[in-house]
């Protein structure tokens, strides 16, 4: 029988095994979850590529199926894979390979070290603090910093960096271990990883046990709303536990005696929010962009079922048209790459049942990603110089929310001939 850890839901695995067990309950509540929002079967881990050595071996695959909580609101997958499977000591994911991305993170660095006149005597903890990527910002401006990742082959580079970094999953635990030993942050932030923990409930408790004073907390996440409007679905994996909207997040917070002072709106990730929350008594005033997302999702019907309606029918349209391309251009003897071994590209392909008849080869910027193989797909990884060898027809570009980055970079491969498509939120073929 495959792999699976489950929460409640039935599911028919490819290899027949079925799982029957009753209606799954909500993560944060605990309620009965019988609502769907989609359901993308069963998949590979998103981030566990796989070394050509073992390409013969069998892969884990667990469901993939999002459901709505009728009472608190949050969108979750309603199955978990245990973390220790997904966050492992060789994951693959680095921040520092996307430009754009560092770009955003010393934004982010600098506009909050004004804000809160960060210096040499004030302290920053970021949660899932990755290859550094943020962190040795605030270093270069003499603020000192801890960073917290529970993956041991990001965290060392971290340190590499000169960013002392804890390799230890987050949690009230650990939240009050460093409360007791004297540290006492001014800022907390996470760049989405509130999506990223099963126990969310666990997580923003740790928060709440850390934050003192007029601390602020800080962290983004994809906005639930662009992903039902952009219909990306390819954002959905099990690294992904929850989907999250303003609407859940205040919900949730406020049980662990913190508030919402402010919301940014971000292009990030196809739409983000940056929430800024602190202890419900301290003395940070609501500014108007709380009030403005509020409005948004209520106008979006975010507290009642019908708000999350239609949504797997739009995300079967965008695999109708995505494969029936794929099968076009193999037709007409085109060559198809993909560039960018992203975890959302790896969602979108085995939903589709996409693999290396379809696409060629995939390419990466990130050694760790290279000569291996995708998760499900088992399209190959190669550098990015691949596609000068022999440029295909066309350029998939998986990681569309950095289409504009790629297509930058690859401006020698479009003089010459070669189109890049997208397949989110309708396909896209770009002259």
């Amino acid at each position: 029988m495959e792999d699976v850890v489950n929460r409640g839901a039935g599911y028919m695995s490819a290899s027949g095994d079925e799982y029957l067990t009753s209606i799954p309950t909500c993560r944060n509540c605990g309620s009965d979850m019988p609502l769907s929002f989609v359901d993308l079967g069963l998949s590979a881990v998103a981030n566990s590529y796989v070394p050509l050595a073992r390409a013969d071996e069998p892969e884990p695959r667990y469901p993939l199926h999002v459901r709505v909580c009728e009472n608190c609101w949050l969108v979750q997958l309603d199955d978990d894979v245990p973390p220790e499977k997904i966050f492992t000591a060789d994951y693959a994911y680095f921040s520092s390979f996307s430009d754009s991305w560092l770009a955003h993170a010393k934004a982010y660095a600098d506009m909050m070290t004004r804000r809160l006149g960060l210096g040499p005597d004030s302290f920053v903890i970021e949660i899932a603090s990755n290859d550094g990527y943020l962190l040795k910002n605030f270093v270069a401006s003499g603020v000192p910093v801890l960073g917290i990742e529970p993956s041991g082959s990001v965290a060392a580079a971290a340190e590499k960096i000169g960013v002392p970094t804890l390799v230890e999953f987050f949690g009230e635990k650990l939240a009050k271990r460093l409360h007791d030993e004297g540290r006492r942050p001014d800022l907390i932030c996470s760049a989405n990883v509130l999506a990223h923990v099963p126990d969310i409930a666990d997580f923003v408790a740790g928060i709440a046990a850390l934050l003192t004073g007029d601390a602020v907390y800080t962290v983004e996440f994809p906005h639930l709303l662009r992903l039902i409007e952009e219909v990306q679905f390819d954002t959905i994996y099990h690294e992904h536990y929850s989907y999250l909207s303003l609407l859940a997040v205040e919900g949730i917070f406020a049980n662990h005696g913190l508030r919402v002072f402010d919301v940014e709106e971000l292009g990030t990730h196809g739409g983000s929010l940056r929430v800024h929350a602190c202890r419900k008594e301290a003395r940070h005033e609501e500014r108007p962009g709380v009030a403005k997302v509020r409005a948004d999702e209520a106008a979006a019907r975010f507290d009642h079922a019908d708000g999350y309606s239609g949504f797997s029918e739009r995300v079967e349209a965008v695999r109708t048209g995505l494969v029936e391309f794929l099968d076009r251009a193999r037709a007409q003897g085109k060559v198809v790459a993909a560039y960018g071994a992203a975890a959302k590209g790896n969602t979108l392909l085995n939903y589709c049942g996409i693999g290396p008849d379809l696409i060629a080869y995939c390419v990466d910027r990130n050694p760790a990603k290279q000569d291996t193989l995708l998760p499900g797909s088992r399209v190959p990884v190669f550098d990015v110089t691949k596609l000068d060898e022999a440029p295909p027809d066309f350029v998939l570009i998986l990681p569309w929310n950095l289409k504009a980055e790629i297509m930058a970079q690859l401006k020698h491969l479009r003089a010459g001939g070669t189109r890049f498509v997208t397949a989110v939120p309708v396909l896209s073929v770009t002259a």
